[in-house]
């Protein structure tokens, strides 16, 4: 599984979710990081969302399945982060 953070620089609420992100331990996840000043649509689609979480699923080779996760609270302890994505990445399998 992947994760996926959009995100751009200078993002407090965005940092502290990367942070809290990259603390969990008991579930296996890449985490991308992605700036959307650097493409103009992620610009387009982010620019009033982020921090935005997305969990991406490859199906095949060539596609990948990417499912928008609901923002969590910036108050969310690193547990309830944890259990909130546990939930969406069994949903998902």
């Amino acid at each position: 599984m992947r994760l996926i953070l959009y995100s751009k620089p200078g993002c407090h609420l965005c940092e502290g979710l990367q942070e809290k992100l990259e603390k969990i331990e008991n579930l296996k996840f890449n985490l991308e990081v992605r700036d959307i000043t650097t493409r103009d649509d992620w610009f387009a689609a982010y620019q009033y969302e982020i921090p935005v979480l997305v969990l991406s699923h490859q199906r095949d080779t060539h596609n990948a399945e990417e499912k928008p996760i609901p923002r969590p609270s910036p108050r969310a302890t690193v547990k309830q982060l944890e259990q909130l994505l546990q939930k969406y990445m069994v949903d998902n399998d």
